[in-house]
């Protein structure tokens, strides 16, 4: 769920901007889960833009806020929010840690990185939210690990259903500061994208699995 309609769309804005989210419905990408897509997502690139990375830690922090309050820690879903994860805890004040895909194979063998102690509260943060099983993942090993999560915050979602399904199915509560829908407004509005390109990006959303250009 996007809390704000004009903050949706200026970090639409700036993702299109720094060309962290791509848009090319005539050359379609190919994600690892053999899926065609007319967009491609790599929020890491807003670590090297210093006042859009102030801009996202800043909104996130002032969400997880007014969402959750102040919990007891953040937590980074490992790789892509690990970085600013850790902007949001430092913004807050609070300690930060980071959540594997899986243990380490070696040395303490540790899925959570970070000192976590039993019934502290954490704000989990996410990047991007395709179907949400990684993120849901990292949300498993802290309630194993004794953590009570409040919710996630992520940067971005594309808004699939069977995201929604799989969160509502483990009872977490998701929060984006943007979506698919405020992207496609955004990138409309301001002629980033043409009316061929509008239709095809509404057309993929429609059945993203299936969506051939």
């Amino acid at each position: 769920m996007v809390l704000d309609k004009n903050t949706a769309k200026k970090t639409a804005e700036l993702l299109l901007q720094i060309n962290a989210i791509k848009l090319k419905p005539e050359n379609p990408f190919s994600w690892a889960s053999g899926w065609k897509s007319p967009i491609y997502c790599d929020n890491r690139i807003i670590l090297s833009y210093p006042a859009i990375r102030n801009f996202v830690r800043e909104e996130m922090a002032k969400q997880v806020e007014s969402l959750y309050g102040k919990p007891d820690i953040i937590a980074g879903v490992a790789t892509g929010a690990i970085g600013i994860g850790a902007l949001v805890a430092d913004f807050l004040g609070l300690p930060f840690i980071y959540v594997r895909p899986e243990p380490k194979s070696h040395g303490r063998k540790n899925q959570i990185e970070g000192q976590l102690e039993p019934n502290q509260t954490v704000v989990v943060i996410e990047d991007l939210i395709s179907t949400g099983k990684s993120s849901l993942n990292a949300v498993d090993a802290l309630t194993e690990a004794g953590a009570k999560v409040k919710g996630m915050l992520a940067i971005f979602t594309y808004g699939f259903d069977v995201a929604q399904s799989n969160f509502e199915a483990k009872n977490v509560s998701l929060n984006t500061l943007s979506d698919y829908e405020h992207l496609i407004e955004q990138a409309s509005d301001t002629h980033f994208i043409k009316e061929d390109q509008l239709n095809a990006l509404l057309e993929w959303r429609k059945n993203p699995s299936k969506w051939q250009q």
